[in-house]
């Protein structure tokens, strides 16, 4: 897996660009990474509805929890789906709107200077192999692209907004994911 440095966009993956994004602060470095987990409906795999709400094309009637979530104005860099598929929705020098409200390292916005990255998957659900294996195939592929990231600064979106997230939940397994990194 290679990063495009003229593009900050993953070579060879699907793009689904996302209008949920912005600039980043000027003189701001890639410096964390964020991994969550999404599932929609709730605990549902597989189906259009998490690219469809990270381009603003949900339809609310779809679904009774749509509604609840129908003015959401979310995207992540990188989505990785169950069978290891991704899908690119901001390219990596944008800010996607993932973190929401969150702290790191003393440091608050961290959609300022973090890379979210979604599985598709729920707290209590085990991943896929695959989705490990893409996931670190990319963390790695990322640090070496932008190098002010560091194997420590890849946490949980729990991490970073503890009490309010609690994904990758406690199905992910972080020493599995960790002994997979270059």
């Amino acid at each position: 897996m290679r990063i495009d440095p003229a593009s900050h966009m993953v070579v060879g993956v699907r793009y689904a660009p996302s209008p949920n994004f912005d600039e980043r602060p000027e003189r701001t470095a890639v410096s964390l990474i964020v991994v969550h987990n999404i599932s929609l409906p709730p605990n549902e795999f597989g189906g259009p509805f998490i690219e469809q709400l990270f381009t603003n094309q949900l339809d609310p009637n779809a679904h009774p929890y749509f509604e609840e979530i129908k003015d959401y104005k979310v995207s992540a860099h990188i989505l990785i789906r169950r069978n290891g598929e991704v899908v690119q929705f901001v390219p990596f020098n944008k800010r996607a709107w993932h973190a929401g409200q969150s702290t790191y390292k003393g440091c608050e916005n961290c959609n300022d200077f973090a890379i979210g990255i979604e599985l598709e998957g729920a707290d209590e659900t085990p991943y896929e192999e695959a989705q490990y294996m893409v996931l670190a195939t990319l963390v790695d592929s990322l640090r070496i692209a932008y190098p002010s990231l560091s194997k420590e600064d890849i946490v949980g979106h729990s991490d970073i907004a503890p009490g309010r997230k609690t994904d990758p939940g406690l199905a992910f397994n972080w020493d599995d994911f960790s002994e997979q990194l270059v």
